[in-house]
């Protein structure tokens, strides 16, 4: 019998209750209004911290008997680290932890939270540091050209974060073991043998320790690369159909190199936006009051430089949203060809759907969505099923 893609597309978002949809959409809204709170709230710590002229005396503490460039940007950068998590924790445990929790997106502990959110930005605090001090460097011997220099050390950071991420960062924050001996095994391996991603990269972790999102990831690069699915899939009931349409996705990502490409459009957006920032930092100096700090090579211009940055990483919101969308929307069609279970991953889809709402304008997807909405993933699905009917039964349409 034919398959009508709209029809079976109406029929999956069907399976959402009015309570659940208008529930998505509340959080998704709300979601769009982050953004704008977060920029307000990143000026707002800018102008605190130059206010207080903390930077600019550590700066001048580390500088006291002689000129120590490197020293003072790492100092400098630590300083601004702390003080930054400091003034912003208010606003991102309601963001990252109350709202989630209001929403029932996470059954995770305020102490829990908070402890693993110390111990990401110690982390970050200290890498970013490292980062400055380079950055700084560059803004000081190569001054017309250091934009672009910055942003190829920015890009060689990120790659080695890509790398050792998932041999050093996240087995600090959640548990990984290769998925257990079984059917939903064997029907990874086999699925892996079939588009050749390595079959020992294939994990679980206890992602419902941090939230009750259904979920997947690829992450890691080269030799460090693996797909892991959170336990939160099989505590809602993931059946293989479920199974190898996530996974599919997944290994749609490792196999058409989307990490790499995502890499390379951020190094022509962190060029973009430094040269950007190169331009706007005196103007950004002189309307955030920083009368104490001097041109864009002091390091106690970092507050003045992270809100340039903000800004345009909030005006870059589109195009950071369209880039991971394409790549997002290729793993689904990877997923396709290769696991052909596309009733097995819209059944998947529906289950994200209670944090993204399935349904938006077609505007609203192409500035905020950095995933394809789940009824267009569902409708590409349907679509698929209608031209290529799946070899052997998979999971029936509700």
């Amino acid at each position: 019998m034919a398959i009508d893609p709209a029809a079976e597309t109406a029929r999956w978002l069907a399976t959402l209750s009015p309570e659940d949809t208008a529930r998505a959409v509340a959080y998704t809204h709300g979601g769009h209004w982050l953004i704008i709170g977060s920029l307000i709230v990143s000026i707002l710590i800018g102008w605190i911290i130059i206010k207080t002229n903390w930077l600019g005396a550590a700066r001048d503490w580390v500088e006291r008997k002689k000129r120590r460039p490197k020293l003072a940007s790492f100092v400098v950068a630590l300083v601004y680290g702390v003080m930054s998590f400091v003034l912003n924790l208010p606003w991102s445990a309601y963001a990252s932890w109350y709202r989630e929790k209001h929403y029932g997106l996470t059954q995770q502990a305020f102490g829990g939270w908070l402890t693993e959110d110390l111990i990401g930005a110690a982390i970050s605090v200290v890498v970013s540091a490292l980062l400055l001090i380079a950055i700084y460097a560059l803004i000081r011997r190569a001054r017309r050209w250091w934009w672009a220099w910055a942003a190829a050390v920015t890009a060689v950071f990120v790659i080695l974060g890509l790398v050792v991420s998932p041999i050093l960062i996240e087995p600090i924050f959640n548990t990984y073991t290769p998925a257990p001996n079984g059917p939903v095994r064997d029907a990874v391996v086999k699925l892996a043998e079939e588009t050749g991603t390595p079959s020992d990269k294939i994990y679980i972790f206890n992602g419902s320790k941090q939230s009750d999102r259904y979920t997947a990831n690829v992450s890691g690069l080269f030799g460090s690369a693996r797909v892991a699915m959170s336990d939160v899939m099989f505590q809602k009931g993931a059946d293989l159909a479920e199974v190898r349409g996530v996974v599919g996705h997944e290994m749609g990502h490792y196999v058409r190199g989307h990490i790499l490409w995502l890499v390379g459009m951020m190094i022509v957006i962190a060029t973009a936006g430094f040269w950007l920032t190169d331009r706007l930092y005196p103007l950004a100096r002189r309307w955030l009051g920083a009368n104490k700090v001097g041109d864009i090579a002091d390091p106690a211009g970092l507050p003045v430089l992270s809100v340039v940055l903000a800004v345009l990483g909030v005006l870059a919101t589109p195009v950071f949203s369209s880039m991971t969308r394409i790549t997002e929307a290729d793993a689904d069609h990877f997923s396709l060809v290769h696991a052909n279970e596309p009733d097995g991953l819209s059944k998947a889809l529906i289950k994200t759907a209670e944090y993204r709402a399935p349904s938006p304008s077609a505007i609203e997807e192409f500035i905020f969505y950095d995933h394809p909405s789940v009824g267009n993933r569902i409708r590409k699905a349907m679509e698929w099923k209608a031209a290529h009917p799946p070899e052997t039964p998979g999971t029936p349409a509700p």
